[in-house]
C-alpha cells in the first residue's frame, strides 16, 4: 500500500509520522507533495518518505491520498492533482469546511473520506470523526480508520452533517480547554501563586480529572456531586455558574462555532 500525503504543514507530517511509527507503512510506502521548495527541502532530511515538489505520474501509484492542505488552496490543489487521479483512488481529506460533493467534482472520483481531527493527534490523543461515501467498501473503511486511530480515537458517522458538528466541538474543542486552563491560571496568580506554581496547579487539576473520569463509570454531574459538599468553595462557584447561565453562554458559543462551521461548508 502507498499513501500519498498532500501538504508537509503539522497535520501531513503528523500523520506520516503516525503511519510510520505504527509501521501501517514503510518509507518506501510514503510519499510527500509539497510545492515550498523550503519545506520539501526540509522533510528530505527528515527521512520520512519520498517528497515530490510537484504534482507527477507518481500520484498514479498512490493507493490512499490524503489532502492535508489549507482549505482556501483547495481549488488550486485539486487542479493541480486532476490529471492523474482514477477510479480507485481513496481520497481522505483533513480540509475544515470542503464537502465530499465538491471533492467528488473536482477530482472526478468516488471513494472520498472527509475527516475532522484535532490537534491533539499531533501527541497521539487525537479525536477524528470521519464519513465516507457509500464507495468506500467496508475493508476499505477499516483501512482508512486504522490509519485515523494512529493518531488517537475516531469516530465514524454516516451522516456528514455530523462533521460540522465535529469541527464546532471536537475540531475546536483543545481551545476552549486551554481558555479554561488558563482562567485557572490567571485567577490563581491574582490569589498570589507565582506563574510557574500557578500553570502547575491548572495542569495537573485538569489532567486528574480526566483520568479520574477515565477509570471511573461515573458521569461528569456525579462527580461535580462528589467534589461539592453543602455549604463549601465548590458550591459557592457553581451558584455563580448558575446566576451568571454561564452553562446556557458556553452552549451558544459551540453553537456559534457551528454555525460558523456550516457556513464554511456551503461555501465550498
Amino acid at each position: 500500500m502507498k499513501i500519498l500525503i498532500i501538504g508537509g504543514g503539522n497535520m501531513g507530517m503528523t500523520y506520516a509520522q503516525s503511519f510510520l511509527r505504527s509501521h501501517i507503512v514503510t518509507k518506501d510506502q510514503m510519499l510527500i507533495l509539497e510545492k515550498s521548495p523550503e519545506k520539501a527541502e526540509l522533510l528530505s532530511q527528515m527521512d520520512i518518505g519520498t517528497v515530490h515538489g510537484q504534482p507527477g505520474d507518481y500520484i498514479k501509484e498512490a493507493d490512499i491520498i490524503i489532502l492535508a492542505t489549507k482549505p482556501q488552496d483547495c481549488s488550486t490543489v485539486f487542479a493541480s492533482l486532476s490529471e492523474w487521479m482514477h477510479s480507485q483512488h481513496i481520497v481522505i481529506s483533513i480540509m475544515a469546511g470542503v464537502t465530499i460533493k465538491t471533492i467528488i467534482e473536482a477530482l472526478s472520483i468516488t471513494k472520498v473520506v472527509r475527516a475532522m481531527p484535532n490537534l491533539p493527534a499531533q501527541v497521539g490523543l487525537g479525536m477524528t470523526v470521519f464519513s465516507s461515501t457509500e464507495d468506500v467498501n467496508r475493508l476499505e473503511l477499516i483501512m482508512v480508520q486504522n490509519l485515523l486511530n494512529s493518531t488517537g480515537k475516531t469516530l465514524y458517522v454516516s451522516n456528514e452533517n455530523l462533521i460540522d458538528a465535529a469541527t464546532a466541538i471536537s475540531g475546536s474543542g483543545p481551545a476552549y480547554v486551554f481558555f479554561f486552563m488558563q482562567t485557572i491560571i490567571d485567577t490563581a496568580i491574582q490569589l498570589g501563586f507565582e506563574r510557574a506554581q500557578a500553570e502547575m496547579i491548572s495542569y495537573q487539576t485538569f489532567k486528574g480529572a480526566i483520568e479520574s473520569y477515565n477509570k471511573n463509570n461515573i458521569s461528569c454531574e456525579d462527580w461535580i456531586s462528589k467534589v461539592s459538599s453543602k455549604g463549601g468553595t465548590t458550591e459557592a462557584a457553581f451558584d455563580s455558574f448558575t446566576e451568571n447561565k454561564l452553562h446556557d453562554k458556553l452552549a451558544q458559543a459551540y453553537n456559534c462555532a457551528y454555525t460558523r462551521a456550516v457556513e464554511l461548508s456551503k461555501v465550498s
